[in-house]
């Protein structure tokens, strides 16, 4: 079980830090993803982080200005935001891989097997 939490509105140009906090002791296994959708539009890769050495990948329209961490220990990941722009408007998932330990890199959203019910991100202009 993956429960979102952070969203809410923000002015454009601001920050805000997403997280999401897995279940199970078995967390650190699993590459963990963001995605996004806003309304009328495909889900979208954000970012994703492997489960070992921290290794970090980047959709083309956030790169530079969000960031994905986790923290074991409170089976948490993080997605830090910033320079939040109204396109970045939308409901914001995070993902953990299908099986632990292996997964392509970088992923897409097809090697991702469990889902948040997601937050609502909005920027306003």
């Amino acid at each position: 079980q993956l429960v979102e939490s952070g969203g809410g509105l923000v002015q454009a140009g601001g920050s805000r830090r997403l997280s999401c906090v897995g279940s199970g002791n078995t967390f650190h296994t699993y590459t963990m993803g963001w995605f996004r959708q806003a309304p009328g539009k495909e889900r979208e890769f954000v970012g994703a982080m492997r489960w070992n050495f921290g290794m970090t990948h980047y959709g083309d329209s956030v790169q530079g200005r969000f960031a994905v961490s986790r923290d074991n220990a409170k089976n948490t990941v993080y997605l830090r935001m910033s320079n939040l722009q109204p396109e970045d408007t939308a409901i914001y998932y995070c993902a953990a891989a299908r099986t632990p330990y292996g997964t392509k890199w970088p992923p897409d959203s097809g090697d991702f097997g469990s889902w948040g019910q997601g937050t609502q991100v909005t920027v306003s202009s």
